[in-house]
């Protein structure tokens, strides 16, 4: 059975003292009212504070997440992060393929590919971002822009490989501009990145797969979109540098 997950990604934002009170936080808040056993929360800040994070995760219930990795193993790559050193820092999941990584940071494809086989072969599971900008999607071709995002960045893994990613989709004209997808609109997409799992890897592996949406997902939106049957939860943006909010939106399965 898939597992539900809420994911904050805090992106380029909050000082050490800031992102240690919240994660703190956090942690009291799930402390004093546990989660429910079959929802999964993971805090994904920027690089400098993830030992902070994985220590105070490794006394309470939450998961720890990088925002990027890089797609070399080790070696003279100066200012990059390997999937190594994030396995010996206790870190268990990895955003991959973020819209403003492939956006601003030119991300190809075989990039991605690279980055979620490091991951995997170090213990982390990628959380693997897919979507459409509102060009495409006005062009009726963002069923073909997510198709081919996943067969490239996704299905050259073996079943076995495969059974440890999470899909967050992520409609690129929703994401930071308060327009959200309709619940229907999400559904729709979802079941059809399923119906393409179930295609390559049969549907056992297909209905076993976690897929998050990603886009202006909030407190007050949350139950609606995480009620379709084939949204698994939520990759949260803005919402997730706030504690309360945050913490609303894991209880809105």
């Amino acid at each position: 059975m898939r597992k539900k997950m809420v994911a904050g990604n805090w992106k380029m934002n909050q000082r050490f003292d800031e992102a240690e009170e919240l994660v703190s936080e956090i942690a009291d808040i799930i402390d004093a009212q546990p989660l429910d056993e079959d929802v999964e929360l993971v805090i994904c800040p920027p690089y400098l504070f993830l030992e902070m994070a994985t220590d105070i995760a490794s006394e309470s219930e939450f998961h720890i997440g990088a925002q990027n990795v890089s797609e070399y193993d080790k070696g003279a790559f100066t200012g990059e992060v390997s999937a190594l050193m994030l396995n010996s820092m206790d870190v268990e999941y990895c955003i991959i393929g973020h819209s403003e990584r492939r956006k601003y940071f030119d991300e190809k494809d075989e990039v991605l590919a690279a980055k979620v086989n490091l991951a995997l072969a170090n213990e982390i599971e990628p959380i693997f971002c897919c979507g459409e900008v509102l060009s495409e999607r006005e062009a009726n071709i963002h069923f073909d822009i997510v198709k081919a995002q996943i067969e490239k960045g996704l299905f050259h893994l073996s079943p076995e490989q495969f059974y440890n990613v999470v899909i967050a989709y992520e409609p690129v004209w929703a994401i930071g501009t308060g327009v959200v997808a309709s619940p229907a609109q999400a559904q729709e997409m979802h079941a059809f990145i399923r119906s393409l799992i179930k295609e390559k890897y049969g549907a056992e592996l297909a209905d076993d797969t976690t897929i998050l949406y990603g886009g202006s997902c909030n407190a007050s939106n949350a139950a609606e979109l995480f009620s379709q049957p084939d949204v698994d939860g939520g990759l949260i943006g803005g919402a997730s540098l706030k504690a309360k909010d945050f913490i609303q939106i894991t209880r809105s399965f």
